[in-house]
């Protein structure tokens, strides 16, 4: 009977998670312009969104641009970080060294993007920038609210391996530098690529930080989606959501499989 309690209770939280997202879905395939009158079915708003989408072809590239790039560098500094932590002998320092990792994490999404501005216009002002905020302001605070999350996925995998593996190799023959990219960096490579996916993720839909730390000259997704609010939104938006909600959720059940093919084999 307990079970049966908590198997209805959990049903019901998530049918309230992914309720807007299916009704996205569905109105993005209405003939109509009205998101509470299906009048229809059709998929012309995809059809206009890849046929005449100027005004939302440079948001979404330059979503995609900004979104990898960040990803990238902070999965470098991340994971570099991640292992300058893992090695750490000092207790005191390594329990520092994690309490700032998740203060990032920590602050609201305003009180990161506020700060950040701040900094930038002060920075600005100082070096005497015609305009303190721009593309580069824009990806350094990317950048910085992405590393906690690398950190905190790769550093589980360095205390998952073995401590012993890097003598190891170099025991027959490799340097230090071979040694963590030839044995250490493999073995936590699902850690870096899980880091790396969630930057990206997290890259691609923010909206609050972007807002306070972007210039004039580069507009990302989720401000030009903003900005349509001023106005009634078009329907091909539901579309492009539609399909970035639909690739995100074929990749994360692609990885949830692959992962337990993995377990069943070990």
């Amino acid at each position: 009977m307990k079970k049966a309690i908590g198997n209805i209770f959990v049903g019901i939280i998530y049918f309230l998670l992914y309720l807007p997202l299916l009704v996205m879905v569905i109105f993005s395939f209405n003939e109509g312009r009205s998101t509470s009158v299906f009048k229809g079915f059709s998929g012309k708003w995809y059809v206009e969104l890849f046929t005449n989408s100027s005004d939302i072809g440079i948001p979404v590239r330059n979503t995609l641009f900004l979104a990898v790039l960040a990803a990238v560098i902070a999965t470098v500094i991340g994971t570099a970080a991640a292992v300058y932590i893992y090695y750490v002998r000092s207790k005191t320092w390594k329990n520092t060294l994690n309490t700032v990792t998740n203060i990032p994490m920590m602050n609201p999404d305003i009180v990161t993007g506020v700060s950040l501005m701040l900094l930038f216009v002060f920075v600005g002002r100082l070096v005497g920038a015609l305009n303190s905020l721009n593309f580069f302001t824009l990806l350094i605070a990317h950048i910085t609210f992405n590393i906690p999350y690398v950190i905190l996925n790769v550093l589980p995998k360095l205390n998952q391996t073995d401590p012993h593996l890097s003598e190891a190799a170099q025991d027959l023959g490799s340097t230090p530098t071979e040694a963590f990219f030839r044995v250490v960096l493999p073995s936590i490579m699902s850690g870096v690529t899980s880091g790396f996916m969630m930057a990206f993720t997290l890259s691609l839909d923010d909206f609050v930080i972007s807002y306070y730390t972007t210039g004039t000259d580069f507009q990302t997704l989720p401000l030009f989606v903003f900005n349509m609010v001023k106005k009634p939104v078009k329907p091909n938006i539901y579309a492009l959501y539609s399909i970035i909600f639909l690739l995100v959720l074929a990749v994360l059940l692609f990885t949830n499989i692959s992962g337990a093919k993995e377990k069943r084999k070990k």
